[in-house]
Order: C-alpha cells, then sequence, then structure tokens
C-alpha cells in the first residue's frame, strides 16, 4: 500500500491517555457516583428503560482492578456520517482488549449497523488494525446509517451475537445512533442475552454535548480544517479586495461549527441559528444585517469581505419554517403527481399562488427564483421539502446583491458588491484527525473497553476535563439514558438524546457577540494556518476556542 510521509509519520504517532489510564488494566478501579435521571420527562424514560434507567456515573481510578476475569468477544459499529478519529476509537478499544487478555477478540461490523444484522464482519489483527493508527475516515470498516430500533431488528442483532459468542457491542456515532444504543441495551438486558452496549460520542457538528459530554470527537479536527480554509479565503480576500465570500459550514441542527470558525478567524459576519430563532429574525432582518456591514466596509473603501452561514439556519427563520410546512402540505398525497404535471415555471409559479396562504406567498416572493424553484425539486422519503439541500449561501449573497441595488437607487449605497460562494463539509469529515482528537477517540475506546469490563450496560464512554493536558483528563462512564428526553418524531412520542444548541448566556457567544460588531467593519481577520502534528504544545495541542472559553 502506498502511503504518503505524513501517514508514515502519523502511524508512529502515540495517542496520550488520561493518567488514571496509563497505569496498566490492573491498576484501574471504579468510583461510583450519584444515580441519574433522565433531562426531562423522567416518568416516561424511565418506563421505557426499566432495567438501564437510573444508573450511576462512574470514574476510573488508580486503584486495584476488581472486575470478574472473563474472555470478552466484543463487536463495534460506526454509525452515521465520518468525524475525524473514528479509526483511533476502534484502535484503543483493541489495545485495551488485548492488553487485558490476548484471546479476546474484537469483531468489526462493517458498513455500518447494517452489518451486524447481516452478520458481515472482519476479525481484527494487529496487521489489519496498524494501517489505521492515527488516520482519517471511516474506512477500517465502513459507516452506515441503519437504524436499530425495531424488536425484529434487536432479535436479529442478539441472535448474532449469540452465534459468535459476543459479549459486548461498542456503537459509534451521534445522538440518534447512542439513542438505538440505549434501546438496544435495554433489550440486550430486558431478555437477559448477557450482551452489554456502550456508546461513543460523535459528531463534527458537535450538537452531542451537555454537562457530561464536553465536546464530540471529530468537532476539534473539522472546525480547524474549515477554519484553515476559511483563513485562506480571508487572506485573499484582503488581497485581491473586490470579492464578498459567502461561506456555508456543516451544522443543520446547531451552529457550533459556525460559531467555533468565527471564533477562530474573525470574519465580517457570521449568523448564529439559534440567535435568528431566539429573536424571531425574518429574512429580510437577516439581508438587511449584512447589508448594513457591506455598507460600512464600502464606506471606508472595503469592498470585499467573509461572512460564514451555517447550514440550516432557514429552517432557524420563523417566517421560512412556517412556509415549508405549508409547501409540504401543498404538495401532500398525490397532489405532487400534478404539480409536477405542469409545463413550465409560469403554471408551476401559478399552482403555488394559489395553494399557498398570502403570508406564505410573501415570504415565498422575496425568495430569488433559483431558490423559488430549489424549494420545489427533490423531496425526502415522506415527501418533504428537503431543506439541508437549499443552497443558503447563494440565498442571502443574492438578496444582499438585491437590496444593495435599492439602495444605490436611493444614493444610500456607492460601493461595490461581487459575491463568490463555498460549501465546506465534507472537507473536514475525513482529515487526519488532530493530536486533541487522535489522544480523545484513542482514550474514549480505551475506555469503553473498560466500561465492558467491569459490566457496565448502557452506558456512554466519557472523557471529561479536555481543556487541560491528557494527563490531567478523567475517565467514566454515563448511563445514555441521562440525556434523554421525549421528542415528537413522525407523529409519535419518541425517546431522544436532546441536542446541545449553542447557548446564547454561554461564555463562547458571548465573547463573539461583544465582538463581532468590530468585525463587521474592520478587516481583523486571522489565519489559523493547517493543524499542526509536530511542536509546540501552542500550536499542535491546542483544543478548540469553545471549549477554552467554554472551561475558563
Amino acid at each position: 500500500m502506498n502511503i504518503s510521509p505524513l501517514q508514515q509519520e502519523r502511524l508512529k504517532y502515540s495517542p496520550k491517555l488520561p493518567g488514571m489510564l496509563r497505569n496498566g488494566i490492573a491498576e484501574i478501579c471504579v468510583k461510583e457516583g450519584e444515580e441519574t435521571a433522565s433531562v426531562a420527562d423522567q416518568e416516561k424514560i424511565k418506563a421505557l428503560f426499566p432495567n438501564t434507567y437510573g444508573k450511576k456515573e462512574i470514574t476510573f481510578a488508580k486503584g486495584q482492578n476488581t472486575s470478574a476475569p472473563k474472555k470478552q468477544v466484543v463487536g463495534v459499529i460506526l454509525s452515521g456520517g465520518q468525524a475525524p478519529g473514528g479509526h483511533n476509537v476502534v484502535c484503543g478499544l483493541y489495545d485495551a482488549l488485548k492488553a487485558t487478555n490476548k484471546e479476546n477478540v474484537l469483531y468489526g461490523f462493517k458498513g455500518g449497523p447494517s452489518g451486524l444484522l447481516e452478520d458481515d464482519y472482519l476479525i481484527f489483527d494487529d496487521e489489519y488494525i496498524d494501517q489505521f493508527r492515527n488516520t482519517g475516515g471511516f474506512d477500517i470498516i465502513g459507516s452506515g446509517r441503519t437504524k436499530l430500533e425495531t424488536e425484529e431488528q434487536f432479535a436479529v442483532a442478539a441472535e448474532v451475537c449469540k452465534k459468535h459468542g459476543i459479549t459486548a457491542i461498542v456503537i459509534i456515532g451521534g445522538d440518534d445512533s447512542n439513542t438505538n444504543a440505549a434501546v438496544l441495551a435495554e433489550y440486550f438486558a430486558a431478555h437477559n442475552t448477557g450482551v452489554q452496549v456502550i456508546g461513543c460520542p460523535k459528531t463534527i457538528d458537535g450538537d452531542l454535548k451537555n454537562e457530561d459530554i464536553e465536546c464530540s470527537f471529530g468537532f476539534d479536527t473539522a472546525t480547524k480544517t474549515y477554519s484553515e480554509l476559511i483563513g485562506n479565503i480571508e487572506r485573499d480576500a484582503n488581497s485581491a479586495k473586490k470579492y464578498w465570500h459567502f461561506i456555508k459550514v456543516m451544522g443543520r441542527s446547531a451552529s457550533h461549527v459556525a460559531l467555533e470558525c468565527a471564533l477562530e478567524t474573525q470574519p465580517n459576519i457570521c449568523l448564529i441559528s439559534e440567535e435568528v430563532a431566539a429573536k424571531k429574525m425574518s429574512l429580510a432582518q437577516i439581508t438587511n444585517y449584512i447589508a448594513d456591514a457591506v455598507e460600512k466596509r464600502a464606506a471606508e473603501g472595503l469592498n470585499f469581505g467573509v461572512a460564514i452561514i451555517p447550514e440550516g439556519v432557514v429552517e432557524f427563520v420563523p417566517e421560512f419554517s412556517a412556509l415549508i410546512q405549508e409547501i409540504n402540505e401543498l404538495l401532500a398525497g398525490n397532489k405532487a403527481e400534478a404539480f409536477n404535471a405542469l409545463k413550465n415555471w409560469k403554471e408551476k409559479f401559478d399552482f403555488i399562488d394559489k395553494g399557498l396562504s398570502s403570508k406564505a406567498m410573501d415570504v415565498f416572493k422575496v425568495l430569488p427564483e433559483a431558490i423559488e424553484q430549489q424549494l420545489f425539486l427533490e423531496r425526502d422519503p415522506h415527501g418533504n421539502v428537503q431543506v439541508s439541500l437549499i443552497e443558503s449561501e447563494k440565498l442571502f449573497s443574492a438578496m444582499v446583491k438585491a437590496e444593495l441595488a435599492r439602495r444605490k437607487a436611493n444614493g444610500t449605497y456607492k460601493g461595490k458588491f461581487s459575491a463568490l460562494h463555498h460549501f465546506f463539509g465534507y472537507e473536514g469529515r475525513c482529515a487526519f484527525p488532530s493530536n486533541f482528537d487522535a489522544d480523545y477517540c484513542y482514550s474514549l475506546g480505551y475506555n469503553a473497553f473498560m466500561l465492558i469490563q467491569y459490566g457496565y450496560n448502557g452506558y456512554l464512554s466519557k472523557i471529561s476535563n479536555l481543556s487541560k493536558p491528557a494527563e490531567e483528563w478523567v475517565a467514566g462512564g454515563m448511563p445514555i439514558t441521562k440525556m434523554m428526553n421525549m421528542e415528537r418524531r413522525h407523529g409519535e412520542d419518541k425517546p431522544v438524546i436532546r441536542k446541545a444548541l449553542v447557548e446564547l448566556d454561554g461564555k463562547p457567544f458571548k465573547y463573539f457577540e461583544a465582538n463581532r460588531d468590530t468585525w463587521a467593519v474592520k478587516t481583523c481577520y486571522t489565519y489559523p494556518g493547517a493543524i499542526q502534528y509536530y511542536g509546540p504544545d501552542s500550536v499542535c495541542n491546542l483544543t478548540t476556542r469553545t471549549l477554552a472559553l467554554e472551561k475558563e
């Protein structure tokens, strides 16, 4: 296999473990904390998880290992979208498993949860796993988005585990994947299968986060990758001095990525979806906010700038969400066929005009025609608008352009406005993990095996105190049910892990809020550059600005 010089060096990197996990498996003991309760809907969650609810949080410490020795056969699954560091979770799990007993076995189920259902797997050995240490991607076994949520699936999973003598399953995923892990753990406990389920917190979006989970893995690397690119664009904008760059970044449900990139690069504009929702901002208000910055910079002779747009911001605009709901109703059932049969956009526009309320139509008419048509193209499997496909960066640049044209006609704006567009998403999901993510992920995997060895079920692998050096990190576990509440999904109340949104009273947002008016008008760009793997801690072991501010 041909590999780059950097990959050769990264394969040699030895990830750092928390201090209490460095003493050897035989010298790790458990300290139990208080019993837990779910974040909301306690009685409903308790009723759904009678065997796994209310368990105690635990931490590992230096001391005599009191776990019962037995051969462990563990299965691991990568679930959902890729995130840098996933390979190191598997490597940490494998190393801890083999350090405990050379006879222990690790199965990797291929292609996500479907690999467990289809009994499609490989068995890891040293030669195979050593190819993936400290590398990006999920290609070690592949990933998938199959949900484990039905009794039939659970029964199949139990049979596959029984067939191979599997004692535990580790599911590496985001909020939905770990919700499924909790439900699977409850099923295994209720049916006395003897199989444990452990989750690991993964998502570059940063929304799997709470008082216990300080950071989901992959967020550090992804935001550093995007920030490098944004910094490069800022340097280009400041060199050419003639373009406004509208940059969409990943984060449909929350704006953690956008906020972190703004803290790293200090752009002129960064929209925060949660603030848009809290202030009930309209499309016109957002447009005017951006246009005001463009006009003020133009008055200083600065006809260029950078704006960061979160992927899901339009869903947080109340009037736009209402429009989407009406469009979904307009095309419900066989009405979509009648719409699609119309010959041209004029006929379709008339159909829309007659079907939407006047309030919704007023919003629709504000949109650029390309975005109007986008709303009526591809539907999801439930027949709804695929909001994630809306090019919000182009939407806002077009609306700003129109607003500036109006201001120019009125004589209030005399500058020039040319926009370029970017979307940074896949560029960050499989990057070489930063030292932080390499260390964090390896620790999560190593720690997951300790939870298995001590017999825990329905727990999430937890590493905390992450703003400190790795030596001071604290390893332990928490019941997944602690993070859960009930939400309405597809017409039914479902137990789910609550998504963490940007806290508008939190230190990271407050720092951004205190500085953004200056950044909007002045050119205050910072250039993070590429992720550094070697050198002083001040450049190669930095945590995110978000985490640093939160832990000040």
